[in-house]
């Protein structure tokens, strides 16, 4: 049971320092809580039975890499807007252009054309 949980926290907080260090770290913080709470189940266990904890210390020491990282990058990276009036004038464009061209269509020009059948199907429809 024992190696169970020290197979999963090393899994765990192997992809917490992977998703720590990428752009998105913000989900590293859910394999590190999990690295932590696999890590203190096999603590437990070892304990018990007086096993060596160097492996254990090894995930706690992942784990707390990870959230340290994390939380640097939460608290310090700063998001910047690009060229906002950039976008602001080519969607005003494309919106005087989008109605020039609704102005430019004359409903009165288009035609309809309606199969014999499909009108005689309507007119049976309607009576």
């Amino acid at each position: 049971m024992r190696r169970l949980f020290i197979i999963l926290g090393f899994i765990t907080s192997i992809s917490a320092v992977a998703l720590s260090v990428t752009p998105l770290s913000k989900i590293a913080y859910i394999p590190a809580v999990a690295a932590l709470v696999f890590g203190l189940i096999a603590f437990y266990f070892s304990r018990q039975k007086r096993y060596p904890k160097k492996s254990i210390q090894l995930i706690f020491l992942l784990t707390i890499i990870s959230l340290t990282i994390t939380t640097y990058k939460t608290i310090f990276n700063v998001v910047e807007v690009g060229n906002v009036e950039g976008l602001e004038l080519k969607e005003k464009e494309s919106e005087e252009k989008a109605i020039e061209e609704l102005e430019d269509l004359n409903p009165e020009d288009i035609e309809f054309e309606f199969e014999e059948s499909n009108e005689s199907n309507i007119e049976e429809l309607i009576h």
